[in-house]
């Protein structure tokens, strides 16, 4: 085989009349009359046009490069040459490369789907995932690997240089609840007991810092037997990191500068300063916890004016306890909204268990249409705190606080996107800080964490974990950017006392607790830190950088929605002798 000498992205005219060897798959072929033919021959790093010339040629290179086809693995030896009309979409397009030798390295079959982004994305997802060694030939597809690699790379050399040790944690642990099934592995030598895949290295990363190794990092694997969907797979991956003897603002600024760096470094984009807002704040104005910022569309309470009117709907919802009424001002809404995109809202926000959607418009005669004839007596008052103008359209929702936040949460995304109101060019990132502790349970009857048992309360709320479970506030942490969470933290409870408090409120016994989680109860009694980290997703960076909203195009070889892997069949089934050997038997589920 001819020894290649360099990729095809990388000639340019000041490579003009080099001798060169190139190798790579054929993406195009087309002949051009005049004994010429030319080949855009690919790898991962792009393209460049080959020439050639077959009247000049001897017949086994002719004979050769007549029989070639698309994906043909081939490498060939020429002369590069300026071209007299450059191709401006390729970026080897001011060259070309007349072909003197041709080696054929691998002959295809037809493929069952071809590596361009424009053929393949009009093909179906379970097809090109059955042939993804096909589909990752694909530019977008590269270019998502290169990001993936420069994200690991820049993530590696930064907490390199700030201190931290990349330490592995372990695979097979002994199966804890983080709120998702575990995956679960039969033990061959020890008969009847599991292991189970980690669903994050939590414990261990706080084990590390009891063990003094004061920063910790790690890319890992994460595994959760939970229900996939399009920014969430059963195998994951997180840039994991934990800090000794800090506080919530030591983490948060670390991570930013990590964040600022990553940035600059993969996309060239300089994102500055990160704002802080609070949970409380995020879900009154935007009703979710990761709000997307490059748009407005703010919610507001209207429930003092809207107590003031006859609408039943308001005055009902009202009278319930934690019952309030807010309105989304949709700016020229009343022209770019029908009664049919209206409606449409109106089923949307009741998949989010409201009642329904009361709107109304503001024109040049006043409010028309919807609930108009309710809404005229705060007219003016409505006007003021909306600050309306005519031909703006308001939209309301009416019932307990966390049903109307969610519900006009989720129809401002949606209105933002529908309305093309999102600049997709911008960056917007924010830290979300002062989370619940905890939230209630109805259908359980008992206290659930919002984030996980080892999240710490804020160092003024010890007082109340117990008297007031429902007002504590956490030292967990968000960073949001453009509407995803990209990472999530928090400081540790690193007291052994106060763990079991919080076990407690959540209905862990002490029994359960030691079951669970005995060995990082029993290291706090030994010289515990106070410590802190953060997870980030590396599939949700990588989803924000190449602008993909699935993450099954982010991840080299994903499961499908069933969690299923096309390509190799997986899962599927294992011979008897090796069940009998783990002294598993298969019961299937009667229909």
């Amino acid at each position: 085989m001819m020894k290649r000498t360099h990729m095809c992205g990388e000639l340019r005219q000041n490579h003009n009349g080099q001798s060169v060897v190139l190798a790579g798959w054929v993406n195009t072929f087309r002949s051009q009359g005049k004994g010429l033919l030319f080949i855009d021959l690919r790898d991962r790093d792009g393209m460049t046009q080959l020439i050639f010339d077959l009247e000049d040629a001897d017949e086994e290179i002719v004979q050769l490069a007549n029989g070639l086809r698309r994906e043909d693995v081939i490498a060939v030896r020429g002369e590069v040459r300026a071209k007299d009309k450059p191709n401006p979409k390729l970026s080897t397009g001011e060259i070309e490369v007349l072909v003197s030798e041709l080696e054929i390295l691998n002959k295809t079959e037809k493929p069952p789907i071809l590596p361009e982004d424009h053929e393949a994305e009009q093909v179906a997802e379970d097809v090109r995932l059955k042939h993804r060694y096909i589909d990752l030939r694909r530019p977008r597809m590269q270019h998502m690997l290169r990001t993936r690699h420069q994200v690991a790379m820049s993530a590696r050399e930064y907490f390199g240089t700030e201190g931290f040790l990349e330490i592995e944690t372990p695979c097979l642990i002994k199966s804890t609840p983080e709120g998702a099934r575990d995956y679960i592995v039969p033990s061959r030598i020890y008969p009847g007991n599991w292991y189970a895949l980690p669903q994050s290295p939590q414990i261990f990363k706080q084990i590390l810092m009891v063990a003094g190794c004061d920063r910790y990092m790690q890319i890992v694997r994460c595994f959760r037997d939970e229900d996939p969907r399009a920014d969430r797979q059963a195998e994951f991956t997180q840039i994991d990191l934990e800090m000794s003897f800090v506080e919530r603002a030591d983490v948060m600024e670390v991570v930013s500068d990590f964040v600022r760096q990553l940035w600059r470094n993969v996309v060239d984009v300089q994102i500055g300063d990160i704002p802080t807002m609070t949970y409380k704040d995020a879900m009154e104005r935007y009703g979710i916890d990761r709000p997307d910022l490059r748009f407005g569309l703010e919610l507001s309470d209207v429930s003092d004016l809207a107590g003031k009117t006859d609408f039943r709907v308001f005055t009902e919802a009202l009278e319930e306890d934690n019952g309030v009424v807010k309105a989304i001002r949709v700016p020229g809404g009343a022209k770019q909204l029908t009664r049919k995109v209206i409606d449409k809202y109106n089923e949307f926000v009741k998949t989010f268990k409201a009642g329904g959607l009361p709107s109304v418009k503001l024109t040049e005669n006043g409010f028309e249409t919807g609930i108009a004839k309710f809404v005229a007596p705060i007219g003016d008052a409505l006007k003021e705190q909306l600050s309306l103008e005519v031909g703006d359209l308001v939209f309301f929702a009416a019932d307990t606080w966390s049903i109307v936040t969610k519900a006009l949460g989720e129809l401002r995304n949606q209105l933002g996107r529908d309305l093309e109101l999102i600049d997709e060019d911008a960056w917007n990132f924010l830290w979300i800080v002062d989370f619940p502790m905890f939230e209630y349970d109805d259908e359980a009857g008992r206290w659930v964490a919002l984030h996980h048992p080892f999240t710490s309360p804020m160092p003024d709320q010890f007082d109340i974990l117990e008297s007031d479970p429902g007002a504590c506030i956490s030292a967990g942490y968000d960073l949001v950017c453009n509407g995803s969470e990209i990472a999530g933290g928090s400081i540790r409870i690193h007291d052994r006392k106060v763990q079991q408090r919080v076990f407690e409120l959540l209905g862990i016994s002490e029994e359960e607790a030691e079951q669970k989680f005995g060995f990082l109860l029993k290291a706090l009694r030994y010289g515990a830190p106070p410590h802190g980290g953060i997870a980030f997703g590396l599939e949700r960076i990588i989803m924000q950088m190449i602008g993909r909203d699935n993450i099954r195009d982010v991840i080299a070889f994903p499961k499908t929605l069933n969690g299923a892997d096309l390509m190799s069949e997986a899962p599927g089934p294992v011979d008897e002798a090796q069940l009998e050997e783990l002294c598993v038997q298969v019961t299937l589920p009667s229909n």
